[in-house]
């Protein structure tokens, strides 16, 4: 019977610390919960994203295309777009305005917007702050000198971009739009940097 009065005595000391330790553990858990979320807030905060899309209450699409190569085929783009009495968004390379000045011209004349899509094409994760905006005023400069308006937009070329980049397009008072359906590969076909014109939706 002493035996038994003993061994209870000892489980009844185990539970207790047992007890204690887990109200330790929950206590420590409880103090994590309340403070993880400010931690994730700032670390959430200092991630740089471009725009993706915008939420809206009418169902509605965005139609962009961006301009780096050719130029053959943007009259008829223009004619299929007025048919259908489509406005969309062009992101020009400033290399393209320095060659089609003219189809520039038409697409503003048609009612089109004319956003930048950098001045040669780089990678713009492996520019500097001052050589991204350097870059990015080159194309504004030649966009604004054929269209009279100066682009607030940018397609980021290839689609790359690293914090340093959208902190430097965002202190030139720009946004960087990026696309979410690519049209090309939407119907099966891979993106094709020779296309005279690389559409996004």
């Amino acid at each position: 019977m002493q035996f038994k009065t003993g061994t209870v005595r000892i489980l009844l000391l185990r539970r207790k610390w047992w007890t204690a330790g887990l109200c330790l553990c929950l206590a420590a858990a409880m103090l994590y919960v309340v403070n993880y979320p400010p931690a994730v807030g700032a670390s959430a905060s200092t991630r740089q994203l471009p725009i993706y899309c915008v939420r809206r209450d009418q169902k509605m699409v965005s139609v962009s295309f961006d301009a780096a190569w050719g130029n053959e085929d943007t009259q008829q783009l223009i004619d299929i777009l007025g048919q259908y009495n489509v406005k969309a968004t062009f992101f020009v390379v400033g290399d393209w305005v320095d060659r089609y000045p003219e189809s520039v011209k038409a697409l503003h004349d048609a009612g089109h917007e004319i956003m930048n899509h950098s001045n040669t094409h780089a990678h713009l994760p492996q520019l500097s702050s001052q050589q991204i905006t350097d870059d990015l005023n080159a194309c504004n400069d030649k966009i604004q000198a054929v269209t009279g308006v100066r682009p607030t937009l940018i397609r980021l070329p290839y689609g790359d971009y690293d914090d340093n980049s959208i902190r430097a397009i965002r202190s030139m008072g720009m946004e960087p739009i990026q696309w979410d359906v690519e049209t090309l590969a939407a119907v099966g076909n891979p993106w094709d940097a020779r296309a005279s014109t690389t559409y996004s939706l």
